[in-house]
């Protein structure tokens, strides 16, 4: 398996959106009728349930590039989603739907379908991934071993699904609860080079684990065809600038990782742990999201996880300085001191008491965001 180099640091983002009826703002199984106004756009994509659309980037320098190239995108699909009767929100799970999803009529969703059953149709889960483009299949193995330990922070500043099916589920994060009765999903395994990834993947190939490279759902992984690093840990954001500024972090973090490795990694904050510490401060950061702790080392001693986001944004605000993810640091930084997601949607909760007035805050503030894009696009 050959892996596709990517000389410069590019990024790109992906965006999974829900599908909701426009009057009881439940989810819509919509992407079918959707797709028909794009059927060759790379950047408008089905996804497994039929409740949501994948809204892509193309490769960019930065993430400022791409979260304007999403929100173009996304000017375009509003007006057809309002033709449909629909509207649509940014979150890793909708509050108050109790449907089973339906699965998209493509052959692999149909495949997942029929080899997962009940497990498929319950995947309603909504995220956000980012790609770092790589100079070699070894360098995204060397990064991915020092992100492995740093999956909770992403997961925590991210956290944006404290409901599920009309309940109040006291975790920042339940999508990951979710994808965690599925195969293939969370923390990947550590591969030392691109040569132990290759022989791994062939390994589970041959004993029917993947069908195809896509069948890997880990947190991050490695993308050979793109030559990138992809990071899927991250739900939905609630709006695409709050989705940039998480990518303009990821990508400093692995810029500041390609930048030291032939050096001296002695101020990177976390370590390689027993996988049994590593998978308890995912569950920690999904359950309390920046209010958890996360056990640092083999003794025991654990820290707040909101100080390792700070010391961790400390650390790569050079880097961002260099590669022009200054403003989407500065911007994470303002969203954090504001609140996360998974805060912004319990504060909404407690003041309106409604699961239907929570999801249509969430559809409003994607809607403002998506007008202030078509103004500043009609202004130029």
């Amino acid at each position: 398996m050959d892996f596709s180099q990517s000389m410069k640091p590019t990024v790109g983002m992906e965006i999974e959106l829900q599908l909701l009826d426009e009057h009881s703002l439940d989810l819509m199984a919509g992407i079918m009728p959707l797709m028909e106004f794009f059927p060759d756009n790379s950047a408008v994509k089905p996804e497994l349930i039929q409740s949501c659309v994948e809204i892509n980037s193309v490769i960019c320098r930065n993430s400022a590039e791409a979260t304007q190239g999403i929100l173009h995108t996304l000017v375009k699909v509003r007006r057809r989603c309002d033709e449909l009767g629909m509207r649509m929100c940014g979150a890793g799970t909708h509050a108050f739907g109790k449907k089973l999803g339906l699965i998209t009529r493509q052959p692999r969703f149909i495949d997942m379908k029929s080899n997962f059953g009940l497990v498929s149709r319950n995947q309603q889960t909504f995220a956000t991934h980012v790609h770092i483009g790589m100079p070699s299949g070894n360098m995204a193995m060397f990064a991915m071993r020092h992100l492995i330990p740093c999956m909770p922070v992403l997961l925590a500043i991210s956290a944006n699904s404290p409901f599920w099916r009309g309940y109040h589920t006291a975790h920042a994060s339940y999508r990951h609860r979710i994808l965690a009765a599925a195969p293939n999903y969370g923390l990947p395994p550590y591969f030392e080079d691109w040569g132990d990834f290759v022989r791994f993947f062939q390994m589970a190939q041959r004993a029917d684990v993947f069908s195809t490279f896509k069948d890997i759902h880990w947190d991050i992984r490695p993308h050979p065809d793109f030559g990138t690093l992809e990071l899927r840990v991250m739900d939905a954001a609630s709006t695409v600038g709050t989705a940039g500024a998480i990518a303009a972090f990821a990508r400093s973090l692995v810029v500041y990782l390609i930048e030291h490795a032939s050096v001296d990694l002695a101020e990177w904050p976390v370590i390689r742990l027993p996988r049994w510490i590593e998978e308890i401060n995912c569950f920690q950061a999904s359950n309390r999201g920046l209010g958890a702790n996360y056990i640092s080392n083999e003794k025991g001693e654990v820290r707040p996880l909101r100080d390792l986001v700070s010391e961790l944004i400390d650390l790569v605000k050079p880097v961002a300085q260099r590669i022009g993810e200054a403003r989407g640091i500065s911007a994470l930084e303002s969203f954090l001191t504001e609140g996360a997601g998974y805060q912004r949607q319990l504060q909404e909760f407690e003041r309106s008491e409604s699961y239907f007035k929570t999801t249509e805050s969430l559809a409003d503030l994607l809607d403002r965001e998506i007008g202030e894009a078509l103004g500043a696009n009609s202004a130029h």
